[in-house]
């Protein structure tokens, strides 16, 4: 039978001195740390049979992208269903006590966890991360895939295929920067979900992460 990995990469860390949630904001690239982390998958990942590098189009994660697309010598493939969550706190700060959630003008938008009601509902990020999950493992039948995505997207959609309910606390999420979700697939089945931390672990409330 027919092994594919279809490896789920978190981007490595950006530079964000404003502490803002930059959501799908333009313009937020890596720092010099993250750059350095995703030189640290790269190394990592040479000795695999890497037959296609994807992305999300957010900076971050083609920057993230690159030094592995380039350690292979594939070009980086741009998938939308890749991108980071939605969120109405986009731009603001929203730190627990000096950020918008301080504001009782916002509390109304956090009224449902579940949904969640201050963004993206988990539901359609499962969903949209599953096609961009399948649509990777077709083209790389036999291989490995590597798709660079985001801390909340990777952890929704494993959560998904691990049967567990999709709301959940944020500072539970085992999704560390630069970190590998790793889908073992024979034929079309998920036989596997492996987790590793090439980069080192990061802790996943780390505002600017």
């Amino acid at each position: 039978m027919t092994s594919t990995v279809v490896h789920l990469l978190r981007h490595g860390e950006v530079h964000n001195p404003e502490g803002i949630l930059y959501g799908r904001l333009s313009g937020y690239g890596l720092s010099e740390r993250g750059r350095q982390q995703a030189v640290t998958v790269a190394q990592a990942l040479k000795p695999h049979n890497l037959v296609r590098v994807v992305a999300s189009p957010l900076q971050r994660a083609q920057e993230t992208a690159a030094p592995i697309a380039g350690g292979h010598r594939l070009d980086v493939v741009t998938d939308e269903r890749l991108i980071e969550a939605d969120n109405v706190f986009e731009g603001m700060r929203v730190s627990v006590g000096d950020g918008a959630l301080r504001s009782p003008k916002h509390w109304p938008k956090l009224r449902n966890p579940v949904v969640p009601s201050w963004g993206e509902p988990y539901v359609d990020i499962a969903r949209r991360m599953l096609g961009a999950v399948y649509r990777a493992r077709a083209a790389a039948e036999g291989g490995e895939v590597l798709c660079v995505s985001h801390q909340l997207p990777i952890w929704t959609v494993r959560r998904f295929l691990e049967g567990k309910r999709l709301w959940h606390d944020p500072r539970a999420r085992q999704c560390s920067l630069a970190s590998l979700t790793s889908l073992v697939f024979r034929e079309e089945e998920l036989v596997d979900i492996v987790y590793s931390e090439p980069a080192g672990a990061t802790d996943p409330t780390v505002t600017g992460a």
